[in-house]
């Protein structure tokens, strides 16, 4: 067991590895639809929404960051990955609301990668996304990210290109607020994942078996069969499109997991990141009630809860007050029999945490979901008519693993145009059997669900044969990707772009 200290707040980490240099961004000068003019990554009106955020004498944070090739320890499993700086996860960012931060990113992969950062409204050339906002950073070669980052609140970064998310690369960014803290003593990041990288197979040759032979590709490989793929009740339906040898908080197996010293009485602050491709996890610790006081960076109202869901790409902020002894907080793979953990413990005690029978009683409990949660006063926006409506219907999969939105497989060209200023309304339809995790670039969106007083989020599960609006201020223009964020599911087609157009 790997022991390690939680993060006392107001302390900075500092990170720094590796060199780079810049190089050029893409343009998109292609029109989505006729007579219009898509606001392209190099815009000035892009430029413009960047000086704006950037308040005069903002401090800034330098940060190396190298893409490397190697052997992973995730638990007593030695698996050869793609990582950053050769940790899983990536050692984590943090900044205040506010500060510029400059990344300089070196990539020694074997392909091209690129860093999306999942959940800012930062500028739109910085986003990360080849061939809509940067050229692909090739091997060999580095790339700068800089952006003011605007909001506070629990985030993470990983690449946008191919299924490179599937394996090791991801880290936090972690965005403090001067005027957090009141409620909390301590804090700690803890980052899920599922896992097959090294193992057998890599997620490349993963998702190739599943576009040469559909769903059915997956029958007869080790770990299972069709009969054995994740079901969901709570879900609606599937849970999943693969069966992962392994599940991870903070890069371990629950047979070696991460434990952190935390003093008996002690409030702390978690902040959970769910970084998987294919998997969402019912977090919670046996015998302690969470606190839930934010998700996707933004603050709820605070409801307490046994359990929350958390869908691949979502983060959700719970605080929990340390009983005596040690307590595990336990994230279940939602339609799987598996688990991760990391474990709190007091540093006076040797108490061994509750076992896997702890998980099966914690299971039964009630699963708070995000939808659920009501958006706090303080960061709510007004309710209004929209002046734009589009429908993303969402479907799939076809015989060879096609997902689409509005009958169409991603194409970075065909936009969905908006204009500055817009109060948009995207209405998203799931006619499939799975959940889809749909996730919006360079803007939090209102969650129009409990009397409109939805939470503020930038990634929504959309359940089978449900619909879901969200709402959103396009007050930050440029080619923005809205996506689902099961990584297999995105790059075999359901990826669209919201388009803002003069």
């Amino acid at each position: 067991m790997t022991t390690r200290r939680v993060f006392h707040r107001r302390r900075f980490l500092q990170l720094g590895v590796g060199a780079a240099a810049t190089v050029g961004l893409a343009a998109c000068s292609s029109p989505s639809r006729a007579g219009t003019t898509p606001v392209g990554p190099n815009s000035p009106k892009v430029a413009a929404a960047e000086s704006a955020r950037r308040a005069a004498g903002a401090a800034k944070t330098s940060v190396r960051l190298n893409a490397v090739t190697g052997v992973v320890d995730i638990g007593g499993v030695q698996v050869n990955t793609w990582s950053y700086g050769g940790q899983l996860p990536g050692r984590e960012i943090r900044v205040k609301r506010g500060d510029v931060l400059s990344v300089e990113l070196s990539n020694e992969l074997p392909a091209p990668t690129s860093i999306h950062w999942h959940g800012l409204a930062l500028r739109n050339d910085m986003d990360g996304v080849p061939g809509l906002t940067q050229d692909e950073i090739a091997q060999g070669s580095q790339f700068t990210y800089e952006f003011t980052v605007p909001d506070a609140g629990t985030y993470f970064f990983h690449p946008h290109s191919g299924v490179q998310l599937d394996r090791g690369l991801y880290a936090p960014l972690i965005v403090e607020d001067p005027e957090d803290g009141a409620d909390y003593d301590s804090e700690l990041v803890i980052v899920l994942d599922d896992w097959l990288d090294g193992v057998d197979r890599t997620p490349d040759e993963a998702l190739d078996e599943l576009k040469r032979n559909g769903m059915g590709g997956m029958a007869g490989m080790d770990h299972g069969s069709m009969s054995a793929m994740p079901r969901s009740t709570l879900l609606g339906g599937d849970a999943g499109d693969l069966v992962y040898p392994h599940v991870l908080a903070n890069g371990r197996t629950f047979r070696d997991p991460v434990a952190a010293e935390v003093k008996a009485g002690q409030r702390v602050r978690l902040r959970l990141i769910n970084a998987a491709a294919d998997t969402a996890f019912r977090v919670g610790l046996p015998g302690v009630r969470m606190r839930v006081t934010h998700t996707d960076g933004f603050p709820v109202k605070p409801v307490e809860a046994d359990m929350v869901m958390i869908g691949m790409g979502e983060r959700v902020d719970v605080v929990v007050t340390m009983p005596d002894g040690a307590v595990p907080v336990f994230a279940i793979a939602e339609g799987r029999d598996q688990y991760a953990q990391v474990v709190l413990r007091n540093p006076t005690t040797q108490m061994a945490p509750a076992g896997p029978e702890a998980v099966a009683e914690l299971a039964k409990l009630r699963v708070l979901m995000a939808v659920e949660l009501e958006v706090a006063d303080r960061v709510a926006v007004p309710v209004k008519q929209p002046d734009v409506v589009h429908d993303l219907v969402l479907e799939g999969p076809g015989e060879r693993y096609d997902w689409t939105i509005n009958g169409k497989p991603y194409d970075p060209k065909d936009g969905l145009p908006i204009r500055q200023g817009q109060y948009v309304r995207l209405r998203m339809k799931n006619k499939t059997t799975m959940f889809h995790p749909m996730h919006l670039h360079g803007h939090t969106f209102h969650v129009r669900a409990n009397g409109d007083r939805g939470p503020r989020k930038d990634t929504a599960l959309v359940l089978p044969g449900r619909g879901l609006d969200v709402d959103f201020v396009a007050d930050n223009p440029g080619q923005w990707l809205t996506h689902c964020h099961n990584v297999y599911h995105g790059e075999a087609g359901m990826m669209a772009v919201v388009s803002y157009v003069e």
